[in-house]
């Protein structure tokens, strides 16, 4: 658990002003959390006492500190510490894991090795910045390890060369409410993190997993993947074509950034695949199509559905509709294919973001009950 917060603070922009505007606690990442553990337990390892708190330094220059939740050391040559995240009040599924380091002496010259202890994942798939069979500990939480075994050999007369297992707590049950089973990540979760610091409501988690999602897709070879809103769409998607897991991107409400990756790193054909009313706004221009950030625009509406064929009074009752659903049965009850014209206006606004990469787009529109109601070509 975090005791205080020091160091840099006056930065105008980015993660700091987010933070001021929401007024929101920031957390630590998992990645702070094994960094803070380590040094604790190599301190011990080398003098015999654990500090309780342990400071560390991230890499932008804040230097929290964490109570120990766990400590042991044994003999001399291995010491295990463990810290409680606090992910602050962002809705983490790690909040309040605990995650342990146990550092192991090595020979002089063997360097720093990482091991995956039980609850920390190891990579079997290709397409993730760690090598297969490695443990799912990200490069900047192992730069931050290295450089916090460095320092405290430095100040206690260590050579540097240990071994580091992170563990985490039910790890496992945990890591089956992440992305990680999909990215070929087994057995537990990865321990994350490229500033220490866990925003509240950040999407930049979020956004970062549709990222390696396609790098994961990509290089597996695949040539066909699928944007998909919600886990109803994507068994729409897995009944409409014949796609492995690893190709489905759990894209949420972040459709542009599913589109603006793939636009710098194509694949031969993407299928976006969502609710009616998400699509809707797709359609519109909306590349963010959460309900706090975007509107179902109804008069928009009402123009798609003249443009499918409707009559004026028609379009009048979509234009008054209470929500998409509403207008989309109107139409429906008519004949009129809106869900075929959202699905091709998505398509087009994901073409023009796409911005000539070579990739065919179709889009897929839903019900809530998982019915095609539109659909368009690949384009």
């Amino acid at each position: 658990m975090t005791e205080g917060v020091t160091g840099t603070e006056g930065a105008t922009g980015g993660r700091d002003a987010q933070l001021k505007h929401t007024g929101l606690r920031p957390g630590w990442t998992t990645g702070a959390c094994a960094t803070a553990a380590a040094t604790a337990a190599y301190t011990a390892l080398l003098t015999g006492e654990f500090p309780d708190p342990v400071t560390i330094t991230l890499p932008k220059g804040r230097t929290p500190s964490f109570a120990l939740a766990t400590e042991e050391l044994t003999g001399g040559d291995r010491a295990m510490a463990g810290v409680v995240k606090d992910a602050g009040d962002d809705p983490d599924v790690t909040h309040a894991a605990l995650i342990r380091a146990t550092v192991r002496l090595l020979p002089p010259g063997a360097g720093v090795v990482f091991r995956a202890g039980p609850g920390v994942g190891t990579v079997t798939r290709p397409g993730l910045p760690l090598d297969v069979g490695e443990p799912a500990i990200n490069p900047v939480p192992r730069q931050l390890m290295r450089s916090h075994v460095a320092e405290v050999a430095a100040r206690h007369g260590g050579t540097g060369d240990v071994e580091i297992t992170v563990s985490v707590d039910n790890g496992a049950e945990i890591a089956r409410s992440t992305w990680n089973p999909r990215l070929g990540i087994l057995g537990g979760l990865s321990i994350l993190g490229t500033t220490g610091i866990v925003v509240p409501y950040s999407c930049s988690a979020w956004i970062d997993s549709i990222r390696r999602g396609v790098d994961v897709a990509r290089a597996a070879g695949r040539t066909h993947v699928a944007g998909c809103t919600g886990s109803t769409s994507e068994r729409t998607v897995l009944a409409a074509y014949d796609l492995p897991e690893d190709a489905l991107l759990d894209m949420g409400d972040f459709a542009g950034a599913v589109l603006k990756y793939i636009r710098r790193h194509p694949v031969d054909r993407l299928t976006l695949c969502g609710g009616f009313a998400k699509l809707s706004k797709l359609a519109a221009g909306h590349l963010d199509l959460h309900s706090a950030r975007s509107q179902v625009d109804k008069t928009f509406l009402a123009q798609l559905a003249l443009t499918a064929g409707a009559d004026a009074p028609l379009a009048e009752q979509v234009a008054a509709a209470n929500t998409g659903l509403e207008a989309l049965r109107l139409c429906e009850s008519r004949g009129v294919p809106l869900g075929d014209e959202v699905a091709r206006r998505a398509r087009d606004e994901a073409l023009g973001v796409l911005r000539g990469a070579p990739v065919k787009v179709d889009v897929i529109c839903i019900d809530r009950a998982g019915t095609v109601v539109g659909r368009s070509d690949p384009s």
